[in-house]
Parts: C-alpha cells; sequence; structure tokens
C-alpha cells in the first residue's frame, strides 16, 4: 500500500476496536487494525488506520459512534428482524 496511513483511532478494549472497525468498513471505508495481541486471549490496545484521504470521513464516523448515532434499541432490531422474514414465513 503505497497510501500515507493515518491513525485515527485507539482503545485498550480489543472489542470496541473490532467493532469501529466495523463500522467504519460498513461506510466503504478501508481500515487497517495494527495491535490486539495474537493467541486466543485478544487483549491489549488495537490502533486503526485508514488512508490520509479516507481521514475526514473515519473522523466523522467516529464521533458518530461516540455520540451515541449508532446505537440501536431492542426495538430497531426487532423491527429490522420483522423486515427480513418474508410474509408467511416463521422468524
Amino acid at each position: 500500500m503505497s497510501e500515507e496511513l493515518v491513525r485515527v483511532y485507539a482503545t485498550a478494549d480489543s472489542f470496541e476496536g473490532t467493532l469501529t472497525k466495523g463500522h467504519l468498513e460498513a461506510e466503504g471505508i478501508t481500515v487497517l487494525l495494527k495491535g490486539e495481541a495474537e493467541g486466543p486471549y485478544r487483549a491489549g490496545p488495537v490502533y486503526l488506520w485508514v488512508t490520509a484521504e479516507d481521514e475526514a470521513r473515519a473522523r466523522d464516523v467516529i464521533q458518530a459512534i461516540e455520540s451515541g448515532a449508532y446505537a440501536t434499541s431492542d426495538q430497531d432490531v426487532a423491527a429490522a428482524e420483522a423486515q427480513e422474514t418474508a410474509p408467511g414465513e416463521q422468524p
């Protein structure tokens, strides 16, 4: 990868880092995850890197996550499941 990479996120929680990476990728941003200790017990700091071109978009998404804009309620999940179930089918 010849493009410059910029660190846009760091966390001590590997689960949170992986979720944030997923949100960024869902928005079409390619993410490089560094850190996260290897082995069966993944722990340790996580750093997310994106291209300089995607930095502003990535920071906007991270800000939205931190503000709660990506939060879902049980009602949101139930509504999404209902939409996925075709008429006449059981969930």
